[in-house]
């Protein structure tokens, strides 16, 4: 009897310790709820006081004009030289004039266009040999193959794109424009410029057109032998022709033609 009293005692008393534990528990529990609720109340007031309060910016008083003397001189500066930039004179562009005539005042003919001496009947004394009677002499004929001027040439050699000229000026007229626009496209006009040259200057050239059209025997006197040989540059230029005619022959065709040109500063 004793036994069974001393288990029920011993069961009634784990009966409150469990029951103890499980109340502890619980307070714990209701605890930890408690205070994150108190910490969260704590930190949205604290927000809501920062955002509520008022910051003063304080402007600092005036303090009027501030003189600072620190012992600066002044320096006087002389004699300044200004230097202006020396303005290139303006030099005007050249113009390059194709002469398709010879000017009315000639200074100096070149050599190649000085004509042959003439002999008059008073200066040929010269002894002559005594004709017998009945002996016919007979004057050499002209020679065929020797040139011919551009001037008395029955038919002038014909320049690309004058085919369609009918008579002998229209040829020519149409010959000196294209040959003109030829010179003016190709002619350094710069070159009297580097050369040191001013006013006019007139570069002559003469040249022969062939039985084939081909341009040959090309002459040429100027001032200055680049001169020369800016011309003759040019002349290479000239393209191939319908030769001109004499009697219905093929035949050589001498043509004049000077350049004249200015220099203007």
């Amino acid at each position: 009897m004793s036994h069974s009293k001393k288990t029920h005692e011993l069961i009634r008393q784990n009966e409150q310790i469990v029951k103890k534990s499980q109340k502890h528990e619980a307070n714990l529990q209701k605890n930890t709820t408690l205070y994150f609720q108190i910490g969260l109340i704590v930190c949205l007031l604290s927000a809501y006081g920062l955002l509520e309060m008022k910051f003063e910016t304080e402007i600092p008083k005036d303090f009027g004009e501030v003189y600072c003397d620190v012992g600066v001189e002044e320096i006087a500066i002389e004699n300044i030289k200004v230097y202006e930039e020396k303005v290139a004179p303006k030099v005007e562009q050249k113009q390059v004039e194709i002469l398709t005539k010879e000017p009315d005042i000639v200074d100096e003919i070149p050599e190649f266009i000085k004509p042959k001496e003439v002999v008059t009947a008073e200066q040929n004394t010269g002894a002559k040999e005594d004709l017998k009677p009945g002996v016919l002499v007979l004057e050499k004929a002209p020679d065929e193959d020797a040139p011919v001027d551009f001037i008395r040439v029955e038919q002038v050699p014909i320049y690309p794109g004058c085919e369609k000229e009918k008579d002998n000026e229209g040829r020519k007229k149409c010959m000196s424009d294209k040959l003109s626009k030829l010179i003016q496209r190709k002619f350094d006009t710069e070159l009297g410029n580097e050369l040191g040259l001013s006013g006019k200057q007139v570069i002559r050239t003469r040249f022969t057109i062939d039985k084939n059209g081909r341009v040959k025997d090309v002459k040429i006197r100027a001032p200055h032998s680049k001169l020369e040989n800016e011309a003759e540059r040019v002349i290479d230029f000239i393209p191939e022709m319908i030769p001109g005619k004499q009697r219905d022959k093929n035949v050589d065709v001498i043509y004049d033609l000077p350049i004249v040109f200015k220099v203007q500063y």
